[in-house]
């Protein structure tokens, strides 16, 4: 029998709720050392008890310093992290007068600067070792245009953009870089939305959902787990030839 690989460290931000927990959730079913890394102390170790998981660390991701520290602290506490997957992000909501340049700054804060904090932390440890695989959770925002988000798609343009160049730079290496790009996913965050509008225009749920849904030629929604099962395969040991790609997991939105 082959002899099995030993379990890798994978840390996973914004792992605390929605796609990243999921995220989290396969690659502790995989067997993998997973550190979880949310916005409190508080829910990062409640999710860590939750999914089985190894280690959990806390930091605001828009904050650079506290960033790299909770790096630090997961490498110190698990070893050099092997796979990263930047989850962490959100969107804001505004028509253009009311999407100023602070708008933008905020959108590149979250959704931007941690990937590039996060690669500058953990890739020389990579190297050293040989390589690693870096997922971005992006969207289908970082490939195409939707009305009302103006700073968010710019922001996830930006991401794509930036997986790409890293791949090309550091292809040499061993270390694979790619995106994966989720349609509107089953998450509290898409249920809110649909619950403010929903009390906000007094339109039906239904009418509200088929929003959300038209664009997605399969006409639902994207499950938690179907996008990571998307970042368990780039982050797969076998594939080592798949960088600087945006995987759309969509249902066919284009």
């Amino acid at each position: 029998m082959p002899d099995t690989p030993p379990p890798r460290h994978v840390l996973v931000t914004g792992a605390t709720r929605g796609i990243g927990r999921a995220i989290a959730a396969a690659f502790v079913a995989a067997g993998e050392r997973v550190t979880l890394l949310g916005r409190s102390p508080e829910s990062a170790e409640r999710a860590r008890r939750d999914l089985g998981a190894a280690h959990a660390v806390a930091a605001d991701v828009t904050d650079a310093a506290a960033l790299e520290h909770a790096l630090k602290q997961a490498a110190e506490q698990a070893g050099p992290v092997a796979v990263l997957v930047n989850n962490a992000g959100g969107a804001e909501t505004a028509p253009l007068a009311r999407s100023d340049v602070e708008t933008l700054r905020r959108m590149m804060a979250l959704n931007v600067e941690p990937v590039l904090v996060a690669a500058r932390a953990v890739v020389p440890a990579m190297k050293a070792s040989g390589g690693g695989r870096i997922v971005t959770v992006a969207s289908t925002a970082g490939l195409k245009g939707y009305g009302y988000v103006s700073a968010y798609c710019a922001a996830k343009h930006a991401v794509v953009g930036l997986t790409r160049a890293l791949a090309l730079e550091l292809a040499a290496t061993g270390i694979t870089i790619n995106a994966v790009c989720p349609g509107f996913t089953d998450t509290d965050l898409v249920g809110s939305a649909i619950d403010g509008l929903e009390a906000k225009t007094g339109r039906a749920r239904d009418d509200l959902m088929t929003e959300f849904t038209r664009h997605n030629p399969m006409g639902r929604l994207i499950r938690p787990e179907e996008v990571a099962d998307a970042v368990l395969w780039l982050a797969g040991r076998q594939a080592g030839a798949v960088t600087g790609q945006a995987v759309a997991v969509a249902g066919g939105e284009l």
